[in-house]
């Protein structure tokens, strides 16, 4: 069995498609299948069902995923202990994160991770999704809920605090609320409900009820920048609104916490670049843990 087939067979898998996987790689799409069939042969099972809409695992390709991940991590791991990423660490480690926490909290503050790593090509994901890690979508993920499922690690890096907001602008204009029935009288912004990628970001049933938004935005900094410029009151990231001076809370005993946790694939645990990154990434958020809340 050839370790390089097993690499491609490893790339169609997360990729879900072998013209995809070919193009990541930058080989043929003929040649990909061509070491597809050479390892199916030399396993003696078929591991792909291929179909015009893409691939996916048979029974037996599902359980050789997990040892072709196992044989990943050993080669990275041995590649590690020879000194390829060695005390110069280099290699590329890409982050998702959704886009309040990628945006105005990590961008900001990339510049000290690669000072601190400067052999490492860092990129961000700001996007209001979840990442697939064994899709191999990105390195490492940020995600707002605890993952249930998958061969993940997941440590909880901090709670955050959201609440309502206005600029001041616009409540000169139509008043500031004493209570919850008086947002019955003002224009609310909130979420697209069929975007949400998880129950969790569902702030606006959690401390508005039933109250219909009229302006309706997929991503935080859509409705921070929305809200600012006076559009309605929102729910947003109480450590993004804290930086504009324009913004006023709405009811400050309305308040929800949700948890950012920091999440790899088990096979990455043993990478010095996804540990550096991961680590440079708590230590960020420790530093700053006050912001959040």
């Amino acid at each position: 069995m050839n370790w390089d087939d097993v690499r491609l067979f490893l790339a169609v898998a997360r990729a879900g498609q072998i013209l995809g996987a070919a193009r990541r790689l930058g080989l043929n799409h003929a040649t990909v299948g061509r070491r597809l069939d050479q390892l199916e042969t030399a396993l003696k099972t078929k591991l792909l069902d291929r179909r015009p809409s893409g691939c996916t695992l048979t029974p037996d390709g599902a359980g050789f995923l997990l040892a072709a991940e196992r044989m990943e991590a050993e080669m990275q791991g041995a590649r590690s202990a020879l000194g390829g990423e060695g005390a110069g660490l280099s290699g590329t480690v890409r982050i998702g994160a959704p886009d309040g926490f990628g945006t105005a909290f990590l961008a900001p503050r990339l510049g000290l991770v690669a000072a601190r790593h400067p052999g490492l090509t860092i990129q961000l994901v700001p996007v209001p999704r979840a990442f697939s890690l064994s899709r191999r979508e990105a390195d490492i993920a940020i995600t707002v809920e605890r993952p249930e499922q998958g061969r993940l690690v997941a440590q909880k890096l901090v709670d955050y605090a959201l609440g309502l907001y206005a600029s001041s602008a616009y409540l000169d204009a139509h008043g500031r609320p004493v209570d919850m029935a008086d947002l019955g009288g003002h224009r609310l912004v909130g979420h697209v409900d069929d975007l949400l990628y998880s129950p969790s970001l569902d702030y606006a049933a959690e401390i508005l009820g039933d109250r219909p938004s009229r302006i309706e935005i997929s991503s935080a900094l859509g409705q921070t920048e929305a809200v600012a410029a006076g559009a309605g009151i929102g729910i947003l990231h109480r450590f993004i609104a804290a930086r504009r001076p324009e913004l006023e809370r709405v009811l400050p005993a309305r308040e929800i916490r949700r948890a950012y946790w920091l999440v790899y694939h088990e096979s990455a645990r043993g990478l010095p670049r996804i540990a550096a990154v991961a680590a440079a990434i708590r230590d960020l958020v420790e530093a700053e843990r006050e912001i959040f809340l």
